[in-house]
């Protein structure tokens, strides 16, 4: 079963039709980057894929749920069970410890965290020395990592990543995307990321391009940022 399938997927501010007709199919497992021009719609997406906006038609399927038929309590249940979500501002909760913030979805659902789970990401991410910190006294990318655990914690059908080197600076953007991909080795969730930067995209297998509300070219990243670069300019020069 795939991770998530768009199908249809519709979405308007007004009179303005932001998404039209969006179709994408991230495979179990798999790792893809969004791309496209500002306002083309891809943290939308993200939005609606999360269940934190709802689509005007269409259908977006995780894990075989589709998660637009879903009210917002059931969405909000959904999401903390298989969906994991890494915004650009972190939305980490400062009166917490970085241990706090990572099982918090879980406590959330009344769920028991995995111990090995845990400790297997904190490890991976470098916070194991961390964890009774509040975020205000950790750096941008350690912040960013504290949200990469919690988005995992759960062991979700699928990650979404809104611009999450967007606060970082170069080395630790570089730092994240290595992470990214080697978790992405290491753990059956699937990766989605929305970025503008082709060397974010280039750390997934697959980029796609969005235009006027969908979804008009996919390619093999071969991990080269230069060749994302210059498939970016190809399309929407």
């Amino acid at each position: 079963m795939d991770a998530l399938t768009a199908t249809g997927v519709c979405r308007r501010y007004g009179e303005q039709e932001v998404l039209k007709d969006f179709s994408l199919t991230l495979g179990a497992g798999g790792f893809e980057a969004l791309m496209g021009p500002s306002g083309s719609g891809k943290s939308t997406f993200l939005h609606l894929a999360a269940g934190l906006l709802a689509a005007d038609a269409g259908s977006i399927v995780i894990g075989g749920t589709d998660v637009t038929r879903l009210s917002d309590s059931a969405a909000a249940r959904f999401r903390r069970r298989h969906v994991g979500v890494v915004f650009q501002a972190f939305n980490l909760l400062n009166e917490k410890t970085v241990a706090e913030n990572i099982v918090l979805p879980l406590r959330l659902d009344r769920a028991r965290p995995d111990r090995a789970r845990f400790e297997k990401l904190v490890g991976v991410l470098g916070l194991a020395d961390k964890l009774q910190k509040k975020p205000e006294q950790l750096s941008g990318g350690e912040r960013q990592r504290v949200a990469i655990a919690r988005a995992l914690m759960a062991g979700p059908d699928v990650v979404l990543a809104d611009e999450p080197t967007g606060n970082l600076d170069v080395q630790a953007a570089k730092e994240l995307c290595a992470l990214l991909k080697e978790l992405n080795a290491t753990s059956p969730s699937a990766i989605l990321v929305v970025t503008h930067d082709p060397v974010v995209a280039a750390t997934a297998t697959r980029v796609n391009f969005l235009k006027d509300g969908r979804i008009v070219a996919a390619h093999d990243t071969h991990g080269d940022a230069e060749r994302v670069a210059r498939l970016y300019l190809e399309t929407f020069a």
